[in-house]
């Protein structure tokens, strides 16, 4: 059965209409948990089951609290928070610490806690039911990941934030066709330095990763944008649009859904 990702955020930083990253993977499961996981109802926040974070900065984990706060006590078990150790860590250290936030590792008892944090290593796959999530290598200025879903009849890839990587592309290159590609862009070349060290794409640097992807019949789409660089990094991208061997990626828009 093919499965459905809501895009809830895809922006790079928040103001009016922004939100940050996160993905909702079926009715149960989120791909990062930025802002835009405010969107959804309380229903529809107490049926997720589960949380893959491709890393540990805050506009990609912000909301891991505050669905614990808000549903936890509804539930009838944990919420499973997936991801490498050193982020599981920093989640645990800098968030779930009684002081920025109450631990909900171990509230209302060690035994019995809203929330259960579960390292995983990449390779690795989870399996849900006939669904899979697999942690991908990335290049990031934090320890991170990229996800490959596979709903058991087509499979998407999410990059996350990712800087110029080769083992990202010969880990995809073992997973057989796509439907969708989602990669970042996040400055525009003028900010290449910036990009460059903060581990981020700028439409050059996108365009060399992509020449490293055998990318016929995948839909390419680009998020993480920083606000109000859309315009010229979408007008870099066409100007570069002859140097790609596939059609110009898309922006990926807020609350629209990804089929595969």
């Amino acid at each position: 059965m093919a499965s459905r990702l809501r895009i809830l955020g895809c922006s790079g930083g928040i103001g009016k209409g922004l939100r940050t990253t996160s993905f909702l993977f079926d009715d149960d499961t989120l791909i990062d948990a930025g802002t835009g996981v405010g969107d959804l109802t309380v229903n529809q926040l107490r049926k997720v089951d589960r949380i893959f974070l491709t890393h540990s900065h805050l506009d990609h984990i912000c909301s891991v609290g505050f669905i614990a706060d808000a549903v936890g006590a509804s539930r009838r078990r944990p919420i499973t928070v997936y991801g490498l150790p050193e982020t599981l860590e920093a989640v645990e250290r800098h968030i779930f610490n009684n002081v920025i936030w109450p631990d909900f590792t171990r509230i209302p008892t060690r035994e019995n806690p809203f929330v259960v944090l579960h390292p995983i290593h990449v390779g690795e796959p989870v399996r849900i039911g006939a669904r899979s999530v697999t942690a991908l290598p990335v290049s990031h200025s934090v320890p991170a990941v990229g996800y490959a879903l596979d709903s058991g009849e087509g499979k998407l890839v999410y990059t996350g934030d990712m800087g110029p990587s080769d083992e990202l592309w010969k880990a995809i290159r073992t997973l057989g066709p796509l439907h969708h590609l989602i990669i970042e862009a996040s400055f525009e070349n003028a900010d290449r330095r910036l990009a460059d060290l903060s581990g981020h794409l700028c439409p050059d640097t996108l365009v060399a990763e992509l020449s490293k992807f055998e990318h016929r019949e995948v839909e390419i789409w680009t998020m993480h944008q920083k606000p109000g660089t859309n315009a010229e990094i979408r007008s870099e991208l066409e100007r570069l649009g002859n140097l790609l061997k596939c059609a110009i990626p898309r922006d990926l828009i807020r609350d629209t859904t990804l089929v595969f």
